[in-house]
């Protein structure tokens, strides 16, 4: 699918938002439909929600802030997120993570400069029995990868730039 122009975006949340007006605390889903629009949420974005519904900015800011769904900086096409909860982490996430920071050139939190690869260290998510675990999003896929090593980190990365 080809990506929306500037344009197009705006039309499109404007047309998201006006579906919201008569929702009573219409923030939190005008910022999910305005991050699944655009893939993060500019600072334009949240002055035209803030504008749109009569709320403050930081109040915008604030729920876009506090929840971790949300992105205040724009994100690569293929989310890497290493689990770094206590059972992935003694297993050797840490590694795992430091070894995507090697491959991809980033820090966590990071994001290439091609905007292909976006690197967060996550909370647990879950799949401890798996561990250590990560997971790759792309768009509205994710896909869970369960014994991850270091030596499997080139692996992984050439596999989502085929992708591509």
């Amino acid at each position: 699918m080809a990506e929306l122009t500037a344009e197009q975006k705006e039309i499109k949340l404007k047309k998201a938002l006006d579906k919201l007006k008569n929702v009573k605390g219409p923030v939190m889903m005008a910022l999910q439909a305005a991050q699944e629009i655009y893939g993060w949420l500019p600072k334009e974005v949240q002055t035209t929600i803030a504008d749109t519904f009569g709320v403050p900015a930081a109040e915008v800011y604030g729920s876009a802030t506090f929840y971790s769904q949300f992105y205040l900086t724009p994100q690569g096409k293929h989310k890497v997120g290493v689990c770094m909860g206590t059972a992935c982490y003694v297993l050797g996430a840490g590694d795992v993570l430091d070894g995507f920071k090697r491959e991809l050139g980033i820090d966590a939190g990071q994001t290439t400069e091609d905007m292909k690869f976006t690197l967060e260290a996550t909370r647990c998510i879950g799949c401890c029995g798996l561990a250590p675990v990560m997971t790759v999003k792309t768009g509205s896929e994710e896909d869970v990868i369960s014994f991850v090593k270091t030596e499997d980190v080139k692996g992984i990365v050439k596999k989502y730039k085929e992708k591509d």
